[in-house]
Parts: C-alpha cells; sequence; structure tokens
C-alpha cells in the first residue's frame, strides 16, 4: 500500500513539473549564480535578486543558489540582502548567463547607500509565521550570565515562550518542548540543552542563519507539529584565516576558520567548555581538609562543532558537519581513615550529550535544476549511574556495584532534495526522505562481582519516510500562494501509519506596502517526550509511536497582514487557531523509573487547542535595530483519565507575553542593549486543603497528612517581568578586535516565581472556648520561590 501511494505522489510531481515547465522556452533565457558574503565567502540566504525592468524577482535557497528566467532584452537586476549594500548590473540578456554575486557587509564601508526597492520585503513574501533574526542582532541581545544564546532569543518573539527563569526551552503557540523539530546543519538535535536547561548547546560563532517557523509550514518541512528551527553553520572563510573567541564567567570559546586551498576548500572549527568545576575544586578540597569523608561535586559541559566545505567545480559542492558536547554533573565521596582501614568511595551522577553528523553534496544540474543530497546521523544519549567501589585491605578483597539508567534515541538518515525554477511564477521543490530510528526508552544495567543485570524497556527499531512537493506560484501581480503535499509514513512492529498532509500559504498585497495573508497546515509527528518534570530535564524519554500509540497530529489556520513601513521597519499582526490530537501526558502518579510496568502503560493520549493574536514590530538595520513583540493566547488540553476529562489550561498557558529588544550603536566602540519582557504567570496545580487521617495500612501508626487537589493547572502564579542590560566596549587594533562587555540580568532585582511551596507554621493557641484545653494548631500557606536575583556578568571578546 504505501509502495502504491509513493508511486501515485512521484506520477504527480513528474505531470506538476511538466505543466510548470511547458510554454517556456521561447525566447527565454536564465541567470543563474551564488550570492556570498565578500569577506567571509559565507553563503547568503534569502538574498534576493530583482529585474527592475520587469519587476520580477527570486532569492537565493539554503544554499545561496538562485536562478531567475527572463524573456530576451534588456534587464536592470538588483541583488540586496538585509544589512547588505545592493548590488546592480545592467546588460543585454541574449543568452544563459552565470553571476556569482559577492556582497559587501554595510559595515566594511564607510558611506553606502543601501536600496531597499525589489529586496525581499516582508509584504512579498507568502511565508507567514516566519521569524528570522541576523547573527549580529542575536550577540548584541544581552546574555543570561555572559553566554550568548540563540534559542533564548528566540524566545524573545512573539508566539514563543520559555519554560521557566533562565530556561532556555521553547514552548511555541500552545504546543510542548517535543513538538520542536530543531535541526543543526540539517540533523535533528533531540536535547538542545546545556546546564541543565540554563544554555543552549549552539556556539553562536560557529552559525550562519537561523530560521523559524511557528505556522504556515510548506511541504518540504514535517516531523513535529508546533514548529521547524532551522539552524545554519558556518561553512569557513575561503580566503584567509580569522579566528574569534570569548572568555566569560562561565565558559570560554574559541573559533578558528580559514581556508584548507584557496577559493576551493575551507573549514570552520568552534569549541566551548565551562571551567566551573576546575575554578570550584581548590576550594571544595580546603572545605574538606579537616574532614575524615570527602565530597566533591562536580559539573562540566563542552561542545565542539567542525564542518569542511570543498567545492569539487562550479557545479559541484560537498560539505561535512559535525558537533559533539556533552555535560556530567556529579557528586563523590571517599572515605577511610589510616591505610590499614577499609576504605570507601562513591560516586552518582548524570550525563547526557549529543553527537550528529551530515554530509551534503550539492549539484547543479541545469541552470534550473538545483539539486541537493544529505546524508545524517544523530544521537541523544542519557544515563543517570551510582558507582560504589569498597577495598578491605585487612580481608585483602575489593568490591564493586554500579547502576545505569539508560535512554537515548539514534537516527540514520538519507534524503534528496531538489529546487526547480523554470520561471519567475514558479518556483517548484520536491524530494524525499528515509530515516532509521533506533529508540531506547529506559532500561536499568547492575553490575557487580557477581554478575551484570539488564531489566527494564527494550530498544525498539522504527523506519520513517517521507515524500514532498511543493509550488509557491504567482498568479499575477499581486496574488502568490504556495500549495504543496507532505506525505510520510512510519512503520513499527509490523504497523503502517501514513499521513497525508496538506499545505496552502497565500498572500495578496492590497497596496504595494501592505499585504493580507492566510495559511494552512496539517503537521504530523512520530516522536514523543515523556516527561514529568517542570524543568525539561535530561532525564526526559524519547519514544517512538507504536501499535498503542498514536502520531500526533496538528491542523493550523493563520490569517494576518504583513506592512513594510518606509522600507526600513516590519510590522506583522496574525491571528492563529491550532488543534492537536494525540497529545501525550502522563497518568497521574506515574513515574520515569517505573522499571515493573512499560513505559507504554505509563502515558495517556488526548488533545489540545491553542489560539491567539500575535503583534511583530522589527527594525533590522541602521545604528538602531531591535523589536517589539506582544502575544495574546489561550492554550488548554484533555484527557479522558484526567480532570475528570473536563478541559484544563496548559502549563505554558499565558494570557499576556511582551517583549521589548533594542540596540543603540553610537558610533564604532560602544554599543548599548536592553531587553525587557512580561508574561503572565505560568499555571500549576496546587492542594485545596490538607488534613490528616489513619494510615490504612497501619492504623496504630500516627496519622499521616493527606492534600487534596482541585482543579489541574487550576492556579496561576504571579507575573513574570525583567529588565536586561548590557554595554560593550569596542576596540579596533592593528591586527585584531577585542570587545568588553558588561551586562546586568534582571536589573531591578524583580522577585519573579519560580515554583510554588507550601510553609508549615505551627504556633500554640491558649485556651479558649472553641479549644478548652488549648494547644498547636498548623497553619498552611503558599510560598513563592524565586530563582535569580540581579546578576551582573562581564565578558571579554576577542576577533582576529
Amino acid at each position: 500500500m504505501a509502495i502504491a501511494v509513493c508511486r501515485k505522489a512521484f506520477l504527480c510531481c513528474l505531470l506538476f513539473l511538466f505543466y510548470a515547465s511547458s510554454g517556456l522556452y521561447a525566447q527565454k533565457y536564465t541567470i543563474s549564480g551564488y550570492m556570498r558574503d565578500s569577506l567571509t565567502t559565507e553563503n547568503l540566504i534569502g538574498a534576493t535578486l530583482y529585474n527592475r525592468s520587469g519587476k520580477l524577482g527570486t532569492s537565493s535557497n539554503q544554499y545561496g543558489f538562485y536562478s531567475l528566467t527572463l524573456p530576451k532584452g534588456q534587464v536592470e537586476l538588483a541583488y540586496s540582502y538585509v544589512g547588505y549594500a545592493t548590488q546592480v548590473y545592467s546588460f543585454v540578456l541574449d543568452r544563459d548567463t552565470v553571476i556569482d554575486v559577492n556582497m559587501r557587509n554595510t559595515l566594511q564601508l564607510e558611506e553606502v547607500v543601501v536600496t531597499a526597492v525589489g529586496s525581499d520585503r516582508i509584504q512579498d513574501r507568502t511565508q507567514m509565521s516566519a521569524l528570522n533574526v541576523p547573527i549580529a542582532q542575536v550577540k548584541a541581545v544581552p546574555a543570561f550570565l555572559g553566554e550568548v544564546d540563540i534559542l533564548k532569543v528566540l524566545q524573545l518573539m512573539p508566539g514563543i515562550q520559555s519554560g521557566g527563569e533562565g530556561s532556555s526551552g521553547l514552548y511555541v503557540r500552545g504546543g510542548g518542548p517535543d513538538q520542536n523539530l530543531i535541526l543543526l546543519d540539517g540533523v535533528p538535535v533531540y536535547n538542545a540543552s546545556h546546564l541543565f536547561g540554563f544554555f543552549s548547546v549552539f556556539n553562536a560563532d560557529a552559525i550562519n542563519n537561523i530560521e523559524l517557523l511557528k505556522g504556515g509550514f510548506p511541504a518540504r518541512h514535517g516531523g513535529r507539529v508546533s514548529s521547524v528551527i532551522d539552524i545554519s553553520m558556518k561553512e569557513g572563510n575561503m580566503q584567509q584565516f580569522h579566528s574569534e573567541g570569548a572568555i566569560g564567567l562561565v565558559s570560554s570559546k574559541l573559533t578558528v576558520e580559514g581556508p584548507i586551498v584557496k577559493d576551493r576548500t575551507s573549514f570552520i572549527v568552534s569549541g566551548r567548555r565551562t571551567y566551573i568545576d576546575l575554578l570550584a575544586r581548590p576550594f571544595i578540597k580546603a572545605m574538606n581538609s579537616e574532614s575524615d569523608e570527602q565530597v566533591m561535586p562536580g559539573y562540566y559541559f563542552y561542545d565542539l562543532t567542525a564542518k569542511v566545505n570543498h567545492r569539487i567545480s562550479s557545479r559541484d559542492r560537498i560539505y561535512l558537519s559535525a558537533y559533539m558536547g556533552d555535560d556530567k554533573f556529579s557528586v563523590e565521596s571517599e572515605s577511610g581513615g589510616s591505610p590499614d582501614a577499609s576504605h570507601t568511595r562513591n560516586e552518582a551522577g548524570l550525563k547526557w550529550g549529543n553527537i550528529t553528523g551530515a554530509f551534503r553534496w550539492n549539484h547543479v544540474f541545469t541552470n534550473q535544476l538545483f539539486g541537493n543530497t544529505t546524508l545524517t546521523y544523530s544521537r541523544y544519549r542519557m544515563n543517570i549511574f551510582v558507582k560504589f567501589w569498597e577495598t578491605d585491605p585487612a580481608a585483602q578483597e575489593s568490591r564493586y556495584y554500579g547502576m545505569d539508567y539508560l535512554s537515548g534515541i539514534e537516527d540514520w538518515s538519507g534524503r534528496v532534495a531538489f529546487d526547480y525554477l523554470p520561471s519567475p511564477n514558479h518556483y517548484i521543490r520536491f524530494g524525499g526522505g528515509l530515516t532509521y530510528h533506533i529508540f531506547n526508552p529506559g532500561a536499568i544495567g547492575m553490575t557487580s562481582e557477581i554478575m551484570p543485570l539488564d531489566f527494564g524497556g527494550k530498544k525498539i527499531y522504527t523506519c520513517e519516510y517521507s515524500l514532498y512537493a511543493e509550488d509557491d506560484i504567482r498568479l499575477d501581480d499581486r496574488l502568490k500562494a504556495n500549495v504543496g503535499l507532505h506525505l510520510s509514513a512510519f512503520s513499527v512492529r509490523g504497523k503502517l501509519y501514513a499521513v497525508p498532509q496538506p499545505r496552502i500559504s497565500a498572500r495578496y498585497l492590497l497596496t504595494d506596502d501592505l499585504s493580507a495573508k492566510a495559511s494552512y497546515s496539517h503537521m504530523a509527528q512520530y516522536v514523543h517526550l515523556l516527561t514529568n518534570s517542570n524543568l525539561g530535564l535530561p532525564t526526559d524519554l524519547w519514544t517512538p509511536t507504536t501499535d498503542l500509540l498514536h502520531p500526533q497530529k496538528s491542523h493550523q489556520v493563520a490569517v494576518g497582514l504583513a506592512h513594510n513601513f518606509r522600507e526600513t521597519y516590519e510590522l506583522s499582526l496574525e491571528g492563529y487557531y491550532k488543534a492537536m490530537d494525540n497529545v501525550i501526558e502522563y497518568k497521574e502518579g506515574a513515574s520515569v523509573f517505573e522499571v515493573h510496568n512499560q513505559w507504554e502503560d505509563k502515558v495517556l493520549q488526548g488533545e489540545g487547542r491553542s489560539y491567539g493574536v500575535e503583534f511583530f514590530a522589527q527594525k533590522k538595520t541602521g545604528s538602531f535595530t531591535g523589536w517589539i513583540g506582544y502575544t495574546l493566547s489561550w492554550s488548554d488540553r484533555r484527557f479522558d483519565a484526567l480532570n475528570q476529562g473536563r478541559r484544563f489550561s496548559y502549563k505554558y498557558d499565558r494570557r499576556h507575553d511582551i517583549s521589548v529588544v533594542a540596540v543603540q550603536r553610537l558610533g564604532k566602540r560602544v554599543e548599548l542593549s536592553g531587553t525587557w519582557v512580561f508574561g503572565s504567570g505560568n499555571c500549576i496545580t496546587v492542594p485545596t486543603g490538607i488534613f490528616h487521617a489513619n494510615n490504612p495500612f497501619n492504623p496504630s501508626t500516627p496519622q499521616v497528612e493527606v492534600q487534596e487537589y482541585g482543579e489541574r493547572n487550576g492556579y496561576r502564579m504571579a507575573p513574570y517581568h525583567r529588565l536586561d542590560l548590557s554595554v560593550s566596549l569596542i576596540k579596533k587594533k592593528r591586527l585584531y578586535e577585542r570587545r568588553w562587555i558588561f551586562g546586568a540580568y534582571n536589573a531591578y532585582n524583580r522577585r519573579n516565581p519560580y515554583y510554588m511551596d507550601i510553609e508549615e507554621n505551627t504556633r500554640y493557641q491558649p485556651a479558649s472556648p472553641t479549644l478548652p484545653s488549648g494547644g498547636a494548631i498548623k497553619q498552611y500557606r503558599y510560598k513563592q520561590i524565586s530563582l535569580f536575583p540581579i546578576i551582573p556578568s562581564v565578558t571579554y571578546q576577542f576577533k582576529f
């Protein structure tokens, strides 16, 4: 059945291409090539080409390739990109022409005129519900503890919320963290957090482009129901060697790039490591010096990113990229007196990390057809461990006991993707892929002197398939639409799921600088994240769709307006409604560590919905940049076995969410930046009463305290708001540039809620008519626990 469906889809693609290509060859020629940064040679993603003579244009793809077919005759081509000087070429088009354009960043020029006419303006794009933040702007935003964080910057966008104070988790339009597809050079990253969620794994110095889609998904994207976060790594400078780095309070990092063979092969390597463990170790040893038991807590994280880029010919290029990162938290203890006494050593902790790798081959088949073949590998692994060593010198014996709780996911994947541009009225994309998943939902291994023992979940092997085709169609001067179909299938334990997912987006120009947009997208995902923690800890488990657990699905519609004001400010207003099926939740009282039950028996599936309105105003260029975002939204869930089957607010249902970001450059030596955020409080479940009852298992024992709960997520914590500030002092030397960055997180020291606790107070009540003998009375009240006060930071950055 699946093969027949795939054959039909492929035949439809061929017929679609024949239709789009028919009648296009009379006296028409194609201009194609690449758009790159003149200094770094990085490909410019989404740069635009516009023919001023005929008012037709196109944009570069993810690899900087573009193609535009025009009638024979005089052309005036304007190449533009945000933050770069527009370049204009005028000539008579009488044959197919290849033009590789090296564009100059405006910061490289003393005086430049930037012309925005015909550039990729927000009102011209068919795509809606998309966000793109320039890397320079990401680096300028005030950073928590001085650590530049891509995901934290995305949290400042409308429709996107954080998981809590300091967390880098993302909750997009009422969705959960498992509903975000995070791609690094096209490879899924299953755990994107360092330091228990406070930092993301992405080093901004190695990143070239960030795009986030929260709705209106084109057919080429699939696999998750809430968002796609596509992060592209730098490719390495083919002209000259460069390096940059930073020394901060938490970690240091270094990036080196340059040519292996000039104009042909380049590399980039970027590494980062925290030194909390190294700095704290001498102090901890000093504290333990007078104790018989030595206790040594420790924590570190590191990540390493590398990429090689080789140009085989003008039509062929290959890339090899990799990422590796780990976190480890542990507590070691050691006790023992004299050399003749028994000696023990213990270690317990948590270790988690990702490994990804990608091989890509770009090939230009014709000046209208571009192809990309990708082979990828991704592995996420988590291990909770306990180790015990005991040595008895007198008996000349030593013993070892260990326990590991292991969980993870491993992917092998292959994909092909084609961009076909037969005319300015059609931009066709089609392709397909296959992913082989290996799930380890959680297993316990025990090791001793006697024998090893393993029990718990077994590995699950699955295959995921996808085919897609889409066309960005220009119907007339005002109406444009993107129409496509994404077909995915998933095989597990002899069962096959197949889900066709239609997608459509459209925009209509009301005036030259104002457009109306609408979109519908149907999404499906076959992987789930089981979490019973509010912190987004790495103990969360990735699990597959099975014969008992169905795929998650979503239907989302959105309408909006997009406006470009004075070719400088981008404004958008969007309303959306999203319905989600088969969302998952743990059963009441279920735990991730219950090894006597299968993980499928611990979860429930239900439905969710989210709807709201988002406003966004952004300025990307000039000495003053920034944005304002506002979201008014509702989000809820419903499960038959929870809350008596009634709908309840999602934990991250925030009625109001506001973010203000401003970056001001004062000349060439000073840069000021600030962010202010406000959000309605999270919804939580709290006890509505506490009473004492006899122990049903042993009535003779003292009474036990019982908490009675009301509506699920029926209590909303206090609102959250915070101001962050940053000052950068920049100085250019003859051989390098340096920056001192001074920052303050939570500048006005707001005590924001992190979680709620119950505080018990006991007071003595003297004798009274209601309490004749007097006695102790217990009183309970909710107590707000806050995490971070004002936190100053200082970072030193350098660039050679």
